[in-house]
């Protein structure tokens, strides 16, 4: 083929497209970006009633706390590098800070590891104020000049008294942040444990306080059966509200959202609970060095796909088309 005729031909540029393109991959510079990281301290609800197996991990029933840990560790490898997370945990009324916000990217195991530690025996007190405890959690997370992630079912106990929730002493809004609720929507029963922490069942009306009767009784006290004013000013007989029955109570976390300026969201996938994350956190510019090598790499076996499988296929095909095969007449005897 002479030099002018192979400048014309297709095959040449596109195999001198192809060699250029991967000289370029080889010596194609880092390239600088700007983009948004995300720093967030993220609390975990370890009480009992978090061990509650209504979730599923690879179709697999699993207790509230490990799809929470699972979750958590999946977002934090989806953060772009340079976010940065911190781990803690809940229980009683109030959090404990483990790892105060580190580099998501350079940290990883380190992060990895300390979540999948986290165990309900941790916790030092077997109450659950949720709403107290979230309190807590944003003041301690506003001097970190991060977003709050609080992972919990809701389950208050013993109950919220017949006046609510607890009123909230800072400024709603000041923190940005998330309550993830965990666990199913439908009831299900309170697993119980002997003393050395073994599962033996699940839990009776009779083995958990079924209403708070702390501070004033409630307007319609004196209806009830065997009220007293002073010997029984909540009544004298026994009450079942369900509380020895479990589901993530959004009901009771949306109204602590409502109350502190958070926003509420169910657990899903690590993804959905990136998004949310994103849509809430202030953003903080970071600059990157990027490596682009791959671009040009690809784009370059593309073109050698072109040159070497589509193009042959083509020729063969427009053959076939030009000059078909003869039938053979069949012959009968």
């Amino acid at each position: 083929m002479s030099v002018p005729s192979a400048l014309g031909d297709i095959r040449f540029w596109l195999l001198a497209a192809a060699l250029a393109l991967v000289v370029a991959a080889l010596f194609v510079p880092r390239v600088t970006l700007t983009r948004n990281a995300y720093d967030a301290m993220a609390f975990v609800d370890v009480t009992a009633s978090m061990n509650t197996r209504d979730t599923k991990l690879h179709e697999e029933p699993a207790s509230r706390l490990d799809f929470a840990k699972d979750r958590l560790t999946g977002l934090i490898a989806q953060l772009p590098c340079q976010s940065k997370i911190g781990l803690g945990i809940f229980t009683a009324r109030r959090v404990f800070v483990l790892v105060e916000p580190i580099e998501v990217c350079e940290n990883f195991s380190s992060l990895d590891s300390a979540i999948e530690a986290l165990d309900w025996r941790m916790a030092w007190e077997g109450d659950s104020y949720v709403a107290l405890g979230v309190h807590d959690a944003l003041a301690v997370v506003k001097p970190l000049g991060a977003s709050l992630l609080f992972f919990t079912d809701g389950h208050e106990a013993p109950p919220l008294p017949w006046t609510g929730i607890p009123a909230f002493e800072g400024r709603p809004g000041d923190v940005p942040g998330l309550i993830v609720g965990v666990g199913g929507k439908t009831l299900v029963p309170l697993p119980k444990f002997d003393d050395s922490g073994r599962e033996i069942g699940t839990l009776s009306a009779t083995d958990v306080l079924q209403e708070n009767r702390s501070g004033q009784p409630p307007p319609d006290a004196s209806s009830r059966p065997g009220w007293h004013p002073k010997w029984a000013p909540f009544g004298d007989m026994p009450i079942d509200n369900n509380e020895h029955m479990t589901s993530v109570k959004e009901d009771h976390l949306e109204a602590i959202a409502a109350q502190t300026g958070l926003t509420y969201v169910h657990l899903g996938s690590a993804g959905a609970l990136v998004q949310d994350l994103e849509e809430i956190a202030p953003p903080r510019k970071v600059r990157v060095a990027a490596d682009v090598r791959a671009y040009p790499a690809g784009l370059a076996l593309l073109l050698l796909v072109v040159l070497y499988g589509v193009l042959p296929l083509r020729e063969r095909i427009a053959r076939r088309i030009q000059h078909p095969r003869p039938v053979l007449n069949e012959v009968y005897p």
